[in-house]
């Protein structure tokens, strides 16, 4: 059977898709025939990456409860979903614990763990009702493994990670099956910019780095392992550049 023909009349909720790993997701899953609610706070690139893709682009915060509702009210008028793909998160700072600034930690942690578990909670009747329904979370290798200057970031990941395994065990009875990509390091427009607020150290994050990541590698992980057939789940999958052996483990070339 062609993957093409496997993903027929599948329909997946992808988060964090107005950018970067989430947008690259729903250009993946989209050309490959599924459905795709393309769900992030930017209506202006959702309406686009619609107009291009064909995905439904639904405006909504992950964070906040009446945008949950709204989304999950108009996937169910849809004719539901069989997916969710949580890829909303991001990184704010890189201070030490004793630097930390504490609106940076918060808000790393309602979008990276409150925002990933309220659509999870949403969905989670939909996608038992479906009786084979899927729920991938995108972590990072920063929530298998601190450094320094990362402890907010960490703290986010290790939770989602954590909240991931746990979800595994809870829903396995309901025949959901829930998947983890951990991606290293990922050359996205605005991930490291957003972090660090400033183009040159968003520059030197992967400067001399031979072939870091591309959100359309790691979208093409997140395709494969959901459109795998249901009984296969691949637990966790720890995606890298060749040059990043580890979190600490990063080849540079010189000039």
């Amino acid at each position: 059977m062609t993957l093409a023909a496997q993903t027929q009349n599948k329909t997946a909720v992808v988060t964090g898709a107005s950018t970067g790993i989430g947008e690259a997701t729903v250009r993946a899953l989209a050309a490959t025939g599924w459905k795709v609610y393309a769900v992030a706070r930017r209506a202006d690139r959702l309406e686009a990456l619609g107009a291009e893709t064909g995905a439904v682009p639904f405006p909504a915060d992950v964070t906040n409860d009446d945008d949950v509702a709204a989304l999950l009210a108009a996937v169910t008028e849809g004719g539901g979903a069989d997916t969710l793909i949580n890829i909303a998160g991001g990184a704010r700072g890189a201070d030490t614990i004793g630097n930390a600034d504490t609106d940076d930690w918060d808000w790393m942690y309602q979008v990276n763990v409150v925002g990933t578990m309220k659509t999870t909670r949403a969905f989670l009747p939909m996608l038992r009702e479906n009786g084979e329904g899927t729920v991938l979370n995108l972590t990072s290798t920063a929530g298998l493994a601190a450094y320094e200057g990362g402890a907010g970031y960490n703290a986010a990941k290790f939770a989602q990670h954590a909240m991931t395994n746990a979800l595994r065990l809870e829903e396995v009875g309901n025949n959901i099956r829930v998947i983890e990509v951990a991606p290293g390091l990922v050359h996205t427009e605005e991930f490291a910019l957003n972090r660090l607020g400033d183009k040159d150290a968003a520059a030197k994050v992967y400067a001399g780095v031979d072939k870091p990541l591309t959100a359309d590698d790691v979208a093409d992980v997140v395709r494969y392992a959901v459109s795998l057939p249901h009984h296969i789940n691949l637990d966790q999958i720890v995606v890298r550049p060749v040059a990043q052996a580890a979190n600490h483990k990063l080849i540079r070339k010189q000039d």
